[in-house]
């Protein structure tokens, strides 16, 4: 058993670097790469604009919510 885990420990010394490296650099990025980011950055500009509305809205209504007071509400009698 020690005679084992001795050459299993030699084994693991010896192939930690080989594990470490992938055995060929990656030159630039590949198409994949791009269509996934592209993708991303579309997804968060198509929930940007809406979100800047409902935000320029929000500002709209803060400020100007006090000079249009809405109209009494009169109620229709019933017989």
């Amino acid at each position: 058993m020690k005679l084992m885990i001795t050459a299993v420990t030699a084994i693991m010394i010896k192939t930690t670097p080989v594990l470490g490296s992938s055995g060929h650099e990656a030159i630039g990025t590949g198409l994949l790469t791009l269509l996934f980011l592209g993708f991303g950055s579309f997804v968060i500009i198509c929930q940007l604009i809406p979100g800047l509305v409902l935000f320029c809205s929000m500002l709209k209504g803060l400020f100007n919510g006090a000079a249009t007071e809405s109209a009494p509400r009169t109620e229709a009698k019933t017989s």
